[in-house]
């Protein structure tokens, strides 16, 4: 006679009875849908488009291989001019902005030279006249934590080979008191005028020398090699150098200017980042405006709001409150110096990077917070929100296992499993600079509001 097992959903009461009473019990990790979403999940469920266009975002996604083939000031790649601001994140207006959000604007307004002082820039956003502020998104573009871009700033040209799509991010500042985190100081300001008169350059004379750059594969490479690709990029940044720095030496750029770069880039474990992001935003936005599939595209910050796109209802937002990040802080600051999450890097979870590949990357937990234990079932956990695996960007501790790849708002919607963003955190006052790095996730409301717009497409497509 075979031994009976009990398969136990919800709390342990029953499981524990059964237990004791020497039975097998297997415990399943179950919850309820998200709250209100029982009929819009049954709908969207439903949809007969769902199954195929989910598969054709993904090909989609995985199809496209990121290559860096140029770098430019921002007015020549995005066509920025005089007093237009990107930033990062869904809308924003000026009066709704954050501290750090409010001190990168400021920053960027002196080192454009539209006030002399940054402090004077903030009577020049809140008059409402003078300058546009739009989503780095909006244009093709991602932008880490405030997202700031200038007309000034110099940007990284991201290609597909076989589409010509285009996305672009601007260059790694390193740490501290940056002008993304929302520092504006003398010297903040100065290491911007450094970057656009010589890093700028110097880099665009050896991108163009190298050739293309193939930034996909250095993203599989740097995360067999203890990366996660958003808040370690320390491997990728030492292989970009070592495909540039040949073509640096041999360029036209000065001996000492070249020498100059190579320390910045080399003492910048965060400057990769910069590349990954926009290498993310090029293969999402190939699995865009998809109908009927449930794919997540983005997922961005402000400071204020969190918001998220899905392929299969277009450009629309939608928007939470965006979370303060849990983790560990820098020197003296604590949770109430720290401002609420901020940023489009979280445009590498939604590839399957960054806190979704937290597995291949211990040495991170560090710096965020948390054991090795928690990376690793933070990974498994996310592989339950997401539509595939990506074969490309795979996880050695994990038997070689692909990223987690695609969220499904279904998903999210079905387990109440939110995703796993790894983060810094930027200081609520305008000006301070970085206070820590932590974990967040996005508000939860936001993934019901998008199953509700999917669902209302659904029915609408459904005959009369």
């Amino acid at each position: 006679m075979t031994a009976p097992t009990v398969v136990t959903t919800g709390t342990d009461l029953f499981a524990d009875a059964v237990a004791d009473q020497a039975v097998t019990v297997n415990r399943v990790d179950w919850q309820p849908p998200m709250p209100g979403t029982i009929d819009d999940l049954a709908t969207v469920i439903a949809d007969p488009l769902r199954a195929e266009a989910n598969a054709k975002a993904v090909d989609a996604y995985l199809g496209v291989t990121a290559q860096l083939v140029d770098v430019l000031p921002a007015s020549e790649a995005l066509g920025l001019g005089t007093g237009d601001f990107l930033h990062a994140g869904p809308p924003i207006s000026w009066e709704r902005a954050s501290g750090p959000m409010r001190g990168a604007l400021m920053g960027a307004a002196a080192f454009e030279g539209l006030v002399d002082d940054p402090e004077d820039a903030a009577a020049l956003f809140a008059s409402g006249s003078g300058y546009t502020l739009d989503p780095c998104h909006h244009h093709h573009a991602v932008g880490p934590m405030a997202g700031v871009v200038s007309p000034s700033m110099w940007v990284f040209v991201l290609e597909d080979a076989s589409t010509g799509a285009r996305t672009y991010c601007s260059l790694n500042e390193g740490l501290g008191k940056v002008l993304r985190y929302g520092a504006y100081s003398p010297e903040v300001l100065e290491r911007l005028r450094w970057m656009s008169g010589v890093l700028g350059p110097v880099l665009q004379r050896a991108v163009r020398a190298a050739g293309p750059i193939d930034v996909t594969a250095l993203l599989a490479q740097m995360l067999q090699m203890g990366d996660e690709a958003h808040n370690r990029n320390r491997a990728g940044t030492l292989m970009l150098l070592r495909d540039l720095v040949p073509a640096m030496i041999r360029s036209e750029s000065r001996a000492g200017d070249v020498a100059d770069a190579v320390a910045f880039v080399g003492g910048n474990d965060h400057f990769f980042l910069n590349l990954a992001m926009p290498a993310c935003k090029l293969a999402l936005d190939a699995a865009r405006d998809i109908e009927g599939s449930t794919m997540v595209v983005a997922m961005a910050r402000n400071g204020t709001d969190f918001g998220i796109q899905v392929s299969g209802t277009g450009d629309q937002w939608f928007t939470g409150p965006a979370q303060v990040a849990d983790g560990l802080y820098l020197g003296s600051y604590g949770p109430d110096d720290a401002n609420p999450d901020i940023g489009d890097s979280a445009i590498t979870e939604t590839a399957g990077i960054g806190g979704f590949a937290m597995a291949t990357a211990p040495a991170i937990v560090r710096l965020v917070g948390g054991t090795v234990p928690d990376a690793l079932a933070t990974t498994r956990r996310m592989g339950e929100i997401t539509l595939a695996q990506n074969p490309r960007w795979t996880i050695p501790v994990m038997e070689f296992a692909g990223t987690p790849t695609g969220i499904d708002v279904t998903r999210v919607c079905r387990t109440g499993i939110l995703p796993q963003i790894n983060t810094g955190m930027a200081g609520r006052v305008a000006g301070t600079g970085q206070v820590g790095a932590g974990l967040v996730t996005p508000p939860a409301n936001i993934f019901p509001a998008a199953l509700a717009a999917l669902a209302q497409r659904t029915r609408a497509r459904e005959p009369a």
